[in-house]
């Protein structure tokens, strides 16, 4: 039985810290700060952080080494990145925060993902003529928006296992939002590259002042938003949900052709869920059920790839890439077909997961050849349940989202794993006046044509496939791990599980070797640092991988090694991002 840490102990204590050292002020405060100083990797005796910007990180760990916990600085992480990421997640968007609570030994999620307003129809993404309105139009109007959940989503994790108040959690991204701070090469990347999205809303007064894209280096002030946490500080959640932020993200909503009213606000209601576990080697796995799409074909694709011993084959061998691309391929066929919200459509997970079924589809595999026509298969027959719609053919034509993940664990054992979205970079492209954030376009999440298990309805939530993923061993956690990215997110966290479990490779290593991703025949993507010959190999095989690499999510994951109290922490190169471990010595508890 493989130990996941084991790799790690040799230089464990060779890290050296450098984003922990000064107050997030001092930080932010900084006229031009170096990102590149800041560590990727950590290692902590009594908490560890690891987010997607080092001003979050260092925010989120200056709560752990006040006395807060996790879930406080979980909270604080997500104040923060509205305004230091706010073009990937904030309170005009949804998430799923997993939480392990060490005193209870249970594992529960927030689900804050968005829900369709009252006025929302399955066929509300189709024209005229009954044909599917283009990506690139359909998720810039207000029928993109849907009721966002994070701000009620972290209000809820507080007062079921906080130990800070809200407006204390949320006052360093008061002052990091009033204040300004040095826009990042990734910030500025994001808004050259939407900057006619961003033009036609209020939020050209924010990042194209006089006409032009905020360029890295620049300091980014968000007085709007300042005063939105203002208020939220003095009122909680109700100043959005039943009060005059609320009230202006409907109107606003409303002017750009959408139909959500400040009624639909006042009714939104997170849930609490129980995660999807499965097994894995000897490990016990929990991750996102649906409404996410993640859970339920992460473990699929470890069940289906179980039986090959991947590690047999060289982590960069055409054979470990060919095996990757042909479990994906049967899984996304699965993920079209059948998944959706539970609260309004039957979703397979028995079957999806029952070993005959996982058998079934391993058949399908061969090392010879690739399958020509992969496609959902039957996991019905498995159940005692039926469908409860018809699988529809969709327009291929949907971009990749991009959102942000973080995760943290702190001195008593607590630990979070939390995928939080606005969907596209910088969502729906809406911000609403005077209040400083971005809007969600979440609702291109569900399919332009309607009838099947992801149709648009009043109240539902469309399919994620954000997969916040905590992995156990003999009942205690010893990784988290997540990722951004759309529907790569699954296989980014599948390959970087692989990669550490299967392969036995340290953590950061795991997280940084080159990922694959395909959903079908027509869509590969691939991560530079894959041998030349193994893609040629592939493409002979009839893989169609390009000629041009690109980045594939943004992994944060969090190694807890029990038999030496330690936690390590990595930040995944794509962006950047940094890990802070905690250590308060004398002062341990």
């Amino acid at each position: 039985m493989r130990s996941i840490w084991k790799s790690s102990i040799a230089f464990l204590f060779s890290v050296v810290l450098i984003a922990g050292t000064l107050p997030f002020s001092a930080l932010a405060k900084e006229e031009s700060l170096d990102y590149d100083q800041y560590s990727e990797v950590a290692v902590g005796k009594d908490g560890m952080v690891a987010t997607a910007h080092p001003l979050a990180t260092e925010i989120g760990a200056d709560v752990l080494r006040k006395g807060g916990n996790a879930i406080d600085a979980a909270v604080a992480i997500q104040f923060a990145l509205n305004v230091t990421e706010p073009m990937m997640s904030g309170i005009g968007g949804g998430g799923f925060m997993m939480v392990y609570d060490a005193k209870t030994k249970e594992t529960t999620i927030i689900n804050s993902r968005e829900r369709a307003p009252q006025g929302a129809t399955p066929d509300m993404f189709l024209d005229e003529n009954g044909n599917p309105i283009p990506f690139s139009i359909r998720h810039t109007g207000g029928d993109a928006v849907g009721v966002p959940g994070t701000l009620k989503g972290l209000e809820t994790a507080l007062e079921k296992w906080g130990t800070r108040p809200m407006a204390q959690l949320i006052t360093p991204a008061i002052k990091l939002a009033d204040q300004g701070f040095p826009i990042d090469s990734v910030l500025a990347e994001s808004i050259a590259d939407n900057e006619d999205k961003l033009a036609r809303t209020a939020a050209k007064d924010v990042f194209l002042p006089n006409g032009k894209p905020l360029e890295e280096g620049e300091t980014l002030v968000q007085k709007d938003l300042a005063k939105t946490f203002k208020l939220i500080r003095a009122t909680g959640s109700d100043a959005l949900y039943n009060g005059p932020i609320g009230q202006a993200l409907a109107d606003t909503v409303q002017e750009f052709g959408g139909s959500m009213t400040a009624a639909d606000l006042k009714k939104y209601q997170v849930t609490i869920d129980e995660p999807i576990w499965g097994e894995y080697q000897g490990y016990q796995i929990a991750s996102m059920p649906p409404p996410s799409s993640g859970g339920v074909f992460l473990l699929q694709m470890l069940k289906i790839l179980d039986d090959f011993n991947l590690s047999q084959y060289d982590v960069k061998s055409w054979e470990k890439y060919h095996l990757l691309a042909e479990a994906m391929h049967l899984a996304y066929a699965d993920r079209a077909a059948y998944a959706g919200d539970p609260e309004f459509v039957n979703v397979p997970l028995t079957g999806l997961l029952h070993p005959d079924y996982i058998k079934e589809r391993q058949t399908l595999i061969s090392l010879d050849r690739v399958n020509p026509n992969p496609q959902a298969g039957d996991p019905w027959k498995y159940e005692s349940d039926a469908a409860n719609y018809q699988p529809t053919s969709q327009p291929n034509d949907r971009q990749y989202g991009e959102t942000t993940h973080f995760t943290v664990a702190d001195r008593w054992g607590n630990v979070v794993s939390y995928t939080t979205t606005i969907e596209q970079v910088f969502g729906s492209g809406i911000m609403v006046p005077g209040y400083g954030f971005m809007l969600n376009n979440e609702l291109t999440d569900f399919d332009a044509v309607p009838g099947g298990a992801n149709e648009v309805q009043p109240n539902k939530r469309p399919l994620s496939s954000m997969t916040p993923t905590i992995v156990f061993k003999d009942g205690q956690p010893v990784l988290t791990v997540g990722s951004p990215g759309g529907p790569t997110i699954i296989t980014s966290v599948l390959q970087t599980i692989l990669h550490t479990i299967e392969y036995d490779m340290e953590l950061k290593s795991a997280v940084e070797e080159p990922r694959i991703y395909t959903n079908n025949l027509s869509s590969y993507r691939y991560e530079s640092g894959i041998p030349t010959e193994v893609l040629n190999r592939l493409k002979g095989m009839g893989h169609r991988f390009g000629s041009s690499p690109t980045t594939i999510g943004n992994v944060q994951s969090i190694l807890i090694d029990h038999e030496n109290g330690t936690f390590k922490g990595v930040a995944d190169s794509s962006r950047n991002g940094s890990a802070t471990g905690v250590d308060l010595k004398g002062n341990r508890k």
